[in-house]
């Protein structure tokens, strides 16, 4: 074989792999999963370093509205006198789960913020936020803020717990979590 020609066949041979390569690789990247299918399944980077202090924000995942609120020193203080008020104060009721290390009176790693699945556990309608303290319409004189259930009137305070004698059985869910940075949370993967 003529030493020209088989330099032209390895050259060709090789922009064909090339060529190849690039076509096939658009195409296996389409075979992974969309961000909004990530954003539905498996676990999410949240940052949450615009929020302000009193301030909520939600973002969809598995299709569900996750609540991610910076508490105040004040909402954080007015937790101590719901404590008698809620029906189970350290997230002990099995029926809606809580992990382990939201077992505590803020329901979360850090008390400053809460994150939450906002979704009723009576029916499934989605609580509305009542951050402001005193008497208002459909809530007690006594309010310390929190979030009221339209529907059927379920109330719930600052760390998602249910108030005693409510329709919703049990408080609000605390999704799987944890902090990878100091306002990057990745939800969706449970802390340590």
């Amino acid at each position: 074989m003529d030493s020209q020609r088989r330099i032209w066949l390895i050259a060709a041979g090789a922009a064909g792999c090339v060529g190849g390569a690039g076509a096939a690789l658009p195409f296996a990247e389409s075979l992974g999963p969309s961000a909004k299918a990530r954003a539905e399944g498996g676990p999410i980077e949240v940052d949450i370093s615009a929020l302000r202090p009193a301030e909520k924000m939600t973002v969809l995942w598995r299709g569900q509205p996750i609540w991610f609120l910076r508490r105040t020193p004040q909402m954080l203080a007015s937790l101590e006198h719901t404590d008698a008020l809620v029906a189970d104060p350290l997230s002990k009721n099995q029926d809606v789960p809580t992990p382990v290390w939201a077992q505590n009176r803020w329901r979360s790693i850090r008390p400053e913020y809460l994150v939450v699945v906002g979704i009723c556990t009576h029916l499934g309608c989605s609580p509305v936020d009542r951050f402001r303290p005193g008497p208002q319409p459909s809530l007690p004189a006594d309010w310390d803020g929190g979030f009221l259930c339209p529907c059927h009137g379920s109330e719930f305070d600052l760390a998602a717990r249910v108030f005693k004698n409510m329709p919703a059985p049990a408080n609000l869910p605390v999704p799987p979590y944890r902090f990878i940075g100091e306002h990057k949370i990745l939800l969706g993967e449970a802390q340590a």
